[in-house]
């Protein structure tokens, strides 16, 4: 199999540039995506039926700035939490956030210290930020292994509800900011609502995923969770606050219901987290998160870092398995923050440093997943769609096959389940490798893990493989970093046509370097 830059050129992109449609990209010489023109707005598609979603809807308020939020102050040491680590400070810290919670919200203060928390920390209630004064100087230490599986050592939770739904009248487009339905009554601006499909024999039948895609067979899941800005109860049309990712057909039982529940304005910022324990210990776990957002809208976590376990045994790992995990959630930014060495590197969900499930417009920005399994991971069901990964650095991964038994390859950040949607992989370093493919039956029948995903600006010497569902995009690449697109083999069965490739060794004169920056500059203007 060759990279996508030895391979013959393909007869549409042949006759493309006969057209005139693009000029390759001359080594030196600054140059334009032919998708993305000086005058590009999100309407923009070539001859091909190609186009580049616009991404800057991805973070916190879609893109706003972290807040610098003040305002009552509750500090752990005040409710006896212990900065020396000798006694658990679990029911300390507890207290300190519940009370914030409760004044309708407050930062709740980490003085320096190692705290030792030996059980879970759960934020329930919206507007309260755990702020430490430095991952270096403000640590956490959870030691809590056994009952952890699927769960989280701190928590920012929400209860996510569904409505009844209203069935599309209509498909609805990619692209499109409204849709039409059955009925619009009851519906306001300012109204949460969730657009999904039925996972149906349908829908899986026309991704050619008949023999997969069963772990939600004949379910409704929510796809875009959105804002209502607009009702026309007249022509039943509501409209969105983000443009719709992906096409759905009301063949596919395409429907909108109302989705409340959500905790918001919660942070975490400047504090160092562990949660490793004895290495032969954290075998017996699977998918313990250090940190989880749940059922968030407009939160964030900023300069969190992992750090070195003192448990006895521990190997210098920093994690039991899995480090920050957004699930259920929308409009979150997990900015400049560092995750390493999860003792767990095995099957089963185990080693994933930046997880991302069923949530929309995530921003992953200035981070550094090192030694994970899957550092930087799109994971388990539909729904993951809008998200960036902004200039943040994949290395060191490796799969175990067991406790002794490392398998000697470089793993990969990847797409690893169920069709992830638009997302962006946006001027980041790829020192091992990340991956949009068919995975069929892996993961209890993943298939086509993406679809209209781009790769924008990518260096390093890893490995981009770009098999993805109708089209995907790898735009500008550094000279030492190998992309794959080709049609042949497993992992890009039903992926016809070949992916989009453009500028392969010439990113360093790409412009703009960044597309979602240039794109959210645009949308601000």
């Amino acid at each position: 199999m060759k990279p996508a830059a030895l391979r013959p050129i393909a007869v549409a992109t042949f006759i493309a540039v006969l057209a005139g449609f693009f000029a390759p990209p001359v080594l030196g010489e600054e140059w334009r995506s032919s998708l993305y023109p000086e005058k590009w707005d999100p309407s923009v598609t070539d001859a091909e039926g190609r186009f580049l979603h616009d991404f800057s809807y991805a973070g916190y308020r879609n893109g706003a700035a972290i807040p610098q939020v003040k305002g009552r102050t509750f500090d752990v040491k005040r409710s006896g939490a212990d900065a020396m680590g000798v006694k658990d400070s679990t029911a300390a810290f507890q207290s300190a956030v519940d009370e914030a919670a409760k004044s309708g919200g407050g930062v709740v203060l980490v003085p320096a210290g190692t705290y030792r928390i030996d059980g879970v920390l759960e934020v329930r209630g919206s507007k309260v930020v755990l702020r430490g004064e430095g991952a270096g100087k403000s640590k956490l230490r959870f030691t809590r292994a056994e009952g952890m599986d699927g769960k989280a050592h701190l928590t920012i939770a929400g209860e996510i509800r569904h409505g009844s739904q209203t069935p599309l009248a209509e498909d609805a487009k990619a692209r499109s900011c409204s849709a039409v339905l059955e009925s619009a009554g009851g519906l306001k601006a300012g109204d949460e609502v969730a657009v999904g499909m039925v996972n149906s024999e349908e829908f899986r039948t026309d991704h050619g995923m008949k023999d997969y895609w069963a772990f939600s067979s004949g379910k409704w899941r929510p796809l875009f969770r959105r804002t209502v800005t607009a009702v026309d109860a007249r022509k039943k049309t509501v409209s969105f606050d983000v443009p719709l990712r992906y096409g759905l057909k009301t063949r596919w039982a395409a429907a909108l219901c109302a989705e409340t529940g959500q905790i918001r304005e919660c942070g975490i910022e400047k504090i160092g987290v562990s949660n490793a324990a004895a290495y032969k210990a954290a075998w017996k776990t699977n998918q313990v998160a250090v940190i989880e957002l749940s059922g968030c809208a407009d939160c964030w976590v900023s300069e969190v870092e992992s750090f070195a376990s003192e448990a006895a045994d521990a190997k210098g790992a920093h994690l039991l398995s899995c480090g920050i995990r957004v699930r259920d959630s929308k409009r979150i930014t997990i900015s400049r923050c560092s995750m390493s060495k999860p003792g767990h590197r095995g099957g089963g969900g185990n080693g994933y440093l930046f997880e991302i499930r069923t949530s929309n417009e995530v921003l992953t920005a200035d981070c550094i997943g090192l030694n994970g399994r899957h550092n930087f991971i799109q994971n388990w069901d539909f729904g993951c769609s809008g998200c960036v990964w902004l200039r943040v650095r994949s290395s060191g991964s490796i799969a175990f096959l067991n406790v002794k038994i490392p398998i000697g390859l470089p793993a990969a950040s990847e797409y690893h389940h169920a069709l992830a949607m638009a997302n962006l992989v946006d001027s980041c370093v790829i020192e091992d490798g990340w991956n949009a493919v068919n995975r069929g039956s892996e993961s209890s029948g993943a298939g086509h893990t993406a679809t209209q995903c781009v790769f924008w600006n990518s260096t390093g010497k890893g490995i981009i493989q770009s098999r993805q569902f109708g089209w995907g995009y790898v735009i500008g690449t550094g000279p030492d970093l190998k992309v794959f697109t080709g049609i042949e083999g497993n992992r890009a069965a039903g992926t016809e046509p070949e992916d989009f490739a453009e500028g392969l060794g010439k990113g360093a004169d790409l412009t703009p370097k960044s597309l979602y920056e240039d794109q959210h500059s645009r949308r601000r203007k």
